[in-house]
């Protein structure tokens, strides 16, 4: 290793985070560079470098890859002008001719288990399910059902991650709300899914 990769990387963590008005699980990351409004991050969670997450429930064991953007605001497309010269609030611009009251930012909805891959963008109002795969770029603009992986711009299915009854048993199972210990127990089948399934399920 360098001594000018690790200055790099030393300057990079050094950046800081900005997070405001949101909870985050003990358990949670939030690498530098990224700021978090109005959100909240389940257990085991964590969202890379440079991500925007706004108004948004995270659930526990998510995986949030660099530059990725959720539940930003939205301008009032129904109005004469969308500027922010025209209602209340802190914006870029500070001239402000009127203050009218926006319709309040939808909240976005992150499942369980979700891998969500680098330069995603996702818009405000969106629900994705558990167990779901965001391919790398997309532009998610609907929800997104259990354990489909998605792709493109808009992002559309290429397939789902299991069968149906996989997936309806895992989603019957909610092993995202075992606690620690349990979690140790099953860890050893984590890479089978119908042997994980069946031991969980004998209990």
């Amino acid at each position: 290793m360098t001594l000018s990769y690790i200055y790099s990387r030393l300057l990079k963590k050094l950046r800081g985070t900005a997070i405001t008005n949101s909870t985050l699980h003990k358990t949670s990351k939030i690498e530098s560079g990224s700021q978090i409004v109005n959100s909240h991050f389940g257990k085991y969670s964590y969202c890379c470098y440079d991500c925007q997450i706004i108004n948004c429930e995270i659930g526990a064991f998510c995986s949030i890859a660099n530059y990725v953007v959720i539940g930003c605001a939205a301008h009032p497309m129904d109005w004469v002008s969308m500027s922010p010269v025209f209602y209340e609030g802190r914006d870029s611009i500070k001239k402000k001719f009127s203050n009218y009251k926006r319709k309040e930012d939808k909240k976005t909805y992150i499942g369980n288990d979700v891998w969500i891959g680098e330069k995603v963008l996702i818009k405000q109002g969106v629900k994705i399910g558990n167990g779901a795969v965001i391919g790398m770029g997309s532009v998610v603009t609907k929800d997104v059902d259990p354990y489909c992986i998605v792709a493109g711009n808009p992002a559309k299915v290429i397939r789902k991650r299991f069968s149906d009854d996989i997936i309806e048993k895992l989603q019957y199972i909610k092993w995202w709300d075992f606690d620690d210990k349990t979690l140790t127990e099953y860890a050893k089948y984590i890479t089978d899914p119908e042997k994980f399934i069946s031991e969980v399920l004998k209990k």
